[in-house]
């Protein structure tokens, strides 16, 4: 057991002192598919004190491909991520504390959690939930590690409360793909690339080595050998309401919060987003008519997918028929648009 930490220990920049550290820090992972399951992993692994995975679904089938956490037996049971995880984590190393929670992460129930949290690692499917991170990671003054990965392309960014932009700052500059793993498809190498650039950001701030740590925008194409790191220390605003003179952290409000509601009697949900965000049409019907039959008019576009119709309105409204579960409809409704 002496043995378990020696190869990291000689590693210079972590050695005995920061080996001690990690053990007694305590991260939090926002999601527990295949960027979640990758990272908490190297972390128990690397003996991380305390480890709180948050996830609100099951696994599938089609998750064996790249969440590297899961077998078929899990899937076979449509086990809860969460749990599943942490079986196969204290498996690994049973000395790590692991919380395991299956919830739907939102800002009426990330505050709560948030005490003693050293850094928090995002690995969720949607920028709903990435805002209200990076509200709460102003907030409480918490560094968090933005994250995702679609087909080949991955990105990358470390977020320090007081130091660097924040997530509200860069993304008025960076351009995001609203491209998602459910209609353009993922390869496993993207995923662990992005966890591997998260899990050793994590390590610098564990071991308290902020020199280190990488401030730039990091984006890749592992398909098209293509890697870019943009310097974004410029983008940090004093106007910003997040990370500004004068937060307000608007991301942890109702009113800037994604809104569903079920249709009485109609079998539908309905999901409305905060804001319009003025989705192209054209791109979006390339992208479902790999899932289903697309139709089209001036004013929606619908996609009937299996069991479920989605339709969407101009304004950016969408409605799910098929099922009277938001739970359910918030799935579809982000594996499709992010």
């Amino acid at each position: 057991m002496l043995d378990r930490y020696s190869r990291q220990q000689l590693f210079a920049p972590i050695g005995e002192n920061g080996q001690e550290k990690i053990g007694k820090k305590h991260v939090l992972i926002i999601g527990a598919g295949a960027l979640g399951s990758s990272s908490a992993e190297s972390l128990v692994r690397a003996g991380i004190g305390k480890l709180t995975l948050i996830d609100r679904d099951y696994v599938e089938w089609s998750n064996l491909q790249r969440q590297q956490l899961y077998t078929e037996e899990d899937a076979s049971k449509k086990l809860p991520k969460a749990i599943a995880a942490k079986q196969r984590l204290k498996s690994i190393n049973a000395d790590v504390m692991i919380d395991a929670l299956v919830m739907d992460a939102r800002a009426e129930n990330m505050d709560i959690l948030l005490d003693g949290i050293d850094v928090i690692i995002d690995a969720t499917d949607n920028f709903d939930i990435r805002f209200i991170i990076n509200d709460l990671s102003q907030k409480y003054n918490i560094p968090w590690i933005y994250g995702s990965c679609v087909g080949s392309y991955g990105m990358c960014c470390t977020i320090l409360p007081e130091d660097t932009p924040c997530l509200n700052c860069i993304l008025k500059s960076v351009p995001i793909s609203g491209a998602t793993c459910d209609t353009v498809g993922i390869i496993s190498p993207t995923v662990q690339l992005v966890a591997a650039h998260q899990v050793v950001e994590a390590m610098k701030i564990l071991v308290e080595d902020y020199s280190s740590i990488n401030k730039n925008f990091v984006t890749f194409d592992l398909w098209n050998n293509q890697h870019l790191s943009i310097k974004v220390d410029r983008l940090k605003s004093e106007e910003c309401p997040s990370c500004g003179t004068n937060k307000t952290y608007p991301y942890l409000s109702y009113e800037n919060q994604t809104k569903t509601e079920t249709l009485c009697g109609r079998n539908t949900v309905q999901i409305r987003p905060s804001k319009a965000n003025n989705y192209d049409f054209d791109t979006l019907e390339k992208q479902l008519m790999q899932h289903g039959k697309v139709e089209r008019n001036p004013y929606l576009l619908s996609c009937q997918l299996q069991e479920y119709r989605f339709v969407m309105f101009l304004d950016g409204r969408v409605f799910i028929h098929g099922t009277n579960d938001i739970q359910i409809a918030k799935k579809l409704f982000y594996s499709l648009l992010g």
